[in-house]
């Protein structure tokens, strides 16, 4: 029975060794995942660590902060360029402004006192009237009145006629021509062949050889032509 009981304790022992043979790899197995999550926790604290290191917040790569940096430099350079070109437009606004003002301020000025100078000549002459009146009426002498009158007369003509231009014309004895002459009379003469004027009642007037001002004239009409008619 002692070498039964031997037999047996040592099926026993080898049974044992058997299972202890058949865990081992699972315990090889075990440990070694064991180390793959000790690696793995061990990344992780790293990775916690630097996270906190850097306040928990992720860098920026370099390139991208450079980037940034760069966009906001020209964003305020523009924003600069923006308002100067900004304060550019308002003063030429500005200044155009009171140019606008002052070219209409201007052209009222001329048209008030475009005939600044033509009256300033028209002063002696009524000085030279002013005079004559009052001579003729200390003197009451017709010949010496209507003398001075006579003079104011030329004076007046020669002065428009040199310095602006206004020339007075003679009708009489002309043709009769519809750009020069208004009729106002007429009369019927055997006298002349063709429509002429037969007295100036009013004068005309060129400016620079152009008529402002028909002459009002009566005209001999040739009786033959009425006759025809």
């Amino acid at each position: 029975m002692s070498k039964q009981h031997e037999k047996k304790n040592g099926m026993h022992s080898k049974g044992e060794e058997t299972n202890e043979q058949a865990q081992t790899p699972d315990l090889m197995k075990e440990a070694s995942n064991g180390s793959d999550q000790a690696g793995e926790v061990i990344s992780e604290a790293s990775n916690v660590k630097t996270a906190e290191g850097d306040g928990g917040k992720t860098k920026a790569p370099e390139s991208e902060s450079s980037a940034i940096i760069e966009l906001g430099a020209r964003l305020a350079s523009m924003e600069a360029e923006n308002s100067n070109l900004k304060d550019q437009y308002l003063r030429k606004a500005a200044d155009f402004e009171n140019f606008r003002k002052r070219m209409v301020r201007e052209k009222q000025e001329a048209i008030d006192f475009a005939n600044q100078t033509l009256l300033l000549d028209l002063i002696p002459v009524l000085d030279d009237f002013e005079r004559a009146i009052k001579s003729s009426e200390a003197a009451r002498d017709y010949e010496n009145f209507h003398e001075g009158i006579s003079m104011i007369e030329k004076r007046f003509a020669s002065l428009l006629d040199t310095k602006w231009g206004l020339v007075r014309f003679d009708s009489a004895g002309q043709p009769f021509d519809p750009n020069r002459h208004e009729a106002l009379m007429v009369e019927k003469t055997a006298d002349v062949t063709e429509p002429t004027v037969g007295e100036d009642l009013m004068k005309g007037y060129l400016l620079k050889e152009r008529v402002i001002r028909s002459a009002k004239v009566k005209v001999l009409m040739p009786l033959e032509e009425t006759n025809n008619a």
